[in-house]
């Protein structure tokens, strides 16, 4: 971090409120989330000396970062209303955060990079007032591609998005300022948008989290459309757990917005946990991979595969071609009519006022007509229907980011076809209702970052932040542009005291109809496992299983067949000990929590049943396992 040293008085800018009795070394600040959190548990500084100290930062804006810097006297407000609040009360408490441009900050003008198109906003968006009311403090207002069309960063009347890196080189787009802002830390996170790539490809050039939420998860009331159909507001990060507190703070579905979404219980925040097994990582086929003459770029992307490969994952080559077709109907298809649709009323009156290659862009979006509209409709869902079965063949998708980072002079000389290129892995990822979220992969020769990106599904976005971290943890590249190390994830550090192994052998099983008790709480599936041979399993007239102990043999055999006991398949799960408490009083009798014995022969936390579980119960011993018996009964 900067190596200024700042000492702010107990009458600062932004009125009496409690300081630290110490001035603490600013060379020692951890901007992350976490870093925050144990700062301010710690007394080493306020809130409003974070703020004001980074007030004081690159005040030149070499980057371009911002078209609006909040002064101290309108941060005031948002400090004031952290006196009275304890830090451990609030997820984001004093976490300061930056918006793009065409997000509204209630009170503060919103341009989405055009001086005509200037209004004030009236209140917050929603996901700006959950941010806040967690706890974070707008610093500002962030540069960003006019109208949020583009990927380059190099499109705006307030300058071209220079990268955190190299100034020689595009930041990104369109979420430029942001992603810079979070790079160079000043911020802790930033929010963008992303309809064709913008919270992803900034991401990668900046060495940046680049979280691209499921479409609606994160309400867009309040963000000046580009294509309302298909925009997300996207999270710019340090960390993977940095962005996952983001995304649990924001979400939340918004009657206000008419493309909101409820999130699904095994998709909460309560699901971002541990991978432990290893998992099915797809990549495209070899000739799928274009990186456009960067040898570097195309290294380092087989240099993150062979990382998930190290980290146990099997890697398997498919066949992307209905992604890569879906993602030509963006620009190609009728889609930029949205975009026409979103800023009509300037582009009839005063198109002079956009810049000429955002002019040309969305002046394409009046052509297309209704008929146009149906056949790119019935396009895409070919390729969703093809897609839908091709995403069933793996976990997650492993893709580059983008496939290389061009300079500003290069991107200036041909807007359109660098543009292009630099969506090929991003473009198809709204239209095809997906989930990802980006992540840093080391750095090309010109010191510019370069990422991958893990891609699921809509709603398995906590699955990928869980994936996502464990790579991240494994890579542990330094945190943006900041020149800070990644520490081990908080996630590693809390799960053996604050979990159970829980075994679990019936209806709790992978795949079996009670399995979401344990994953809407978060629960990982840790291993496969059998007990000692010291148990017998039942079925019980109400469709039940019964695991019981019998040491004797006193146990009347009844349809045991053989009649010897004998090891049974179980599952071992991981969960919260928060969470165990609610699990526990949602099993009926005549069965329990208690303990069992494993064939390792340590005793674990497992379901039980009470010895009248067995009245009127068939023995299944024989079977060795409850997915045996239904196997059994669906055949018969």
């Amino acid at each position: 971090m900067s190596a200024v040293n700042v000492n702010i008085g107990k009458e600062s800018d932004f009125g009496k409120e409690s300081m630290s009795e110490k001035a603490f070394d600013w060379q020692q600040l951890d901007i992350t989330i976490a870093g925050l959190q144990r700062h301010y548990k710690q007394g080493d500084f306020t809130p409003s000396e974070l703020v004001a100290f980074l007030c004081q930062q690159d005040q030149e804006d070499v980057n371009n970062i911002w078209i609006e810097r909040l002064s101290p006297e309108q941060l005031a407000p948002y400090v004031s209303a952290l006196n009275l609040r304890e830090a451990e009360s609030l997820p984001l408490f004093g976490v300061p955060f930056a918006v793009k441009d065409n997000i509204d900050l209630g009170g503060i003008d919103t341009t989405a990079a055009c001086e005509a198109f200037r209004y004030t906003a009236a209140k917050d968006a929603t996901v700006v007032a959950r941010l806040i009311a967690a706890g974070a403090i707008p610093m500002g207002k962030t540069n960003m591609d006019q109208f949020a069309t583009g990927l380059v960063g190099a499109r705006s009347p307030w300058g071209e998005g220079k990268n955190a890196f190299n100034s020689e080189y595009i930041s990104g787009g369109s979420s430029s300022g942001s992603a810079v802002a979070t790079a160079k830390g000043l911020v802790s996170f930033a929010l963008g948008t992303d309809t064709a790539g913008s919270g992803r490809v900034p991401a990668a050039f900046n060495n940046l989290i680049g979280l691209k939420p499921s479409r609606g998860l994160l309400s867009c009331e309040g963000v000046v459309p580009a294509c309302k159909s298909l925009d997300c507001v996207s999270v710019f990060a340090l960390t993977v757990d940095d962005a996952n507190t983001v995304l649990a703070a924001a979400e939340g579905f918004d009657e206000g917005d008419c493309y909101s979404r409820a999130n699904p219980f095994d998709n909460s925040a309560r699901s971002y946990g541990a991978i432990t097994e290893p998992q099915t990582v797809a990549i495209p086929l070899p000739e799928q991979l274009a990186f456009f003459g960067d040898e570097q770029a195309e290294q380092l992307f087989h240099q993150a595969v062979g990382q998930f490969k190290a980290l146990g994952h099997q890697v398997i080559e498919v066949d992307v071609e209905p992604l890569l077709t879906a993602a030509k109907l963006l620009y190609e298809g009728p889609w930029v009519a949205e975009r026409y649709l979103a800023t009509e009323a300037l582009f009839e009156q005063s198109p002079e006022a956009m810049l000429p290659v955002i002019q040309t862009i969305i002046g394409g979006g009046s052509k297309p007509t209704a008929a146009d509209g149906f056949k790119a409709m019935y396009k895409l869902q070919a390729c969703r229907q093809r897609a839908d079965t091709l995403i069933k063949s793996f976990d997650a998708l492993l893709m580059p980011t983008a496939p290389t980072c061009y300079t500003i002079e290069q991107v200036n000389q041909d807007p359109i076809t660098l543009n292009s290129q630099i969506g090929t892995y991003t473009n198809f990822v709204n239209l095809l209702d997906m989930a990802a979220i980006a992540v840093p992969a080391g750095f090309l020769p010109s010191g510019v970052g370069f990422g991958v990106t893990l891609l699921g599904p809509a709603f398995s976005d906590r699955y990928l932040l869980s994936l996502a971290n464990q790579y991240c943890q494994q890579v542990k590249l330094p945190l943006g542009a900041t020149g800070c190390a990644l520490a081990d994830s908080q996630l590693k550090q809390s799960v053996a005291s604050d979990t159970v192994e829980l075994v679990v052998c019936g209806a709790h099983l992978t795949g079996m109809p009670l399995n979401w008790q344990l994953t809407e709480r978060g629960a990982i599936k840790l291993r496969e496992d059998k007990t000692s041979d010291n148990y017998r399993l039942f079925a019980m007239s109400d469709g039940r299983p019964a695991l019981v102990r019998d040491e004797s043999g006193a146990i009347s055999r009844m349809d045991a067949g053989e009649g010897e006991s004998q090891s049974i398949l179980v599952e071992v799960w991981q969960i919260a000990k928060s969470e165990l408490g609610s699990f526990v009083a949602a099993i009926p009798a005549p069965l329990g929590i208690g303990k069992v014995e494993l064939a390792d022969g340590g005793w674990y936390t497992s379901f039980i049943a009470e010895s009248r579980a067995i009245n009127g119960a068939k023995e299944i011993t024989q079977l060795g396992g409850w997915r045996a018996y239904q196997s059994e009964l669906a055949v018969s």
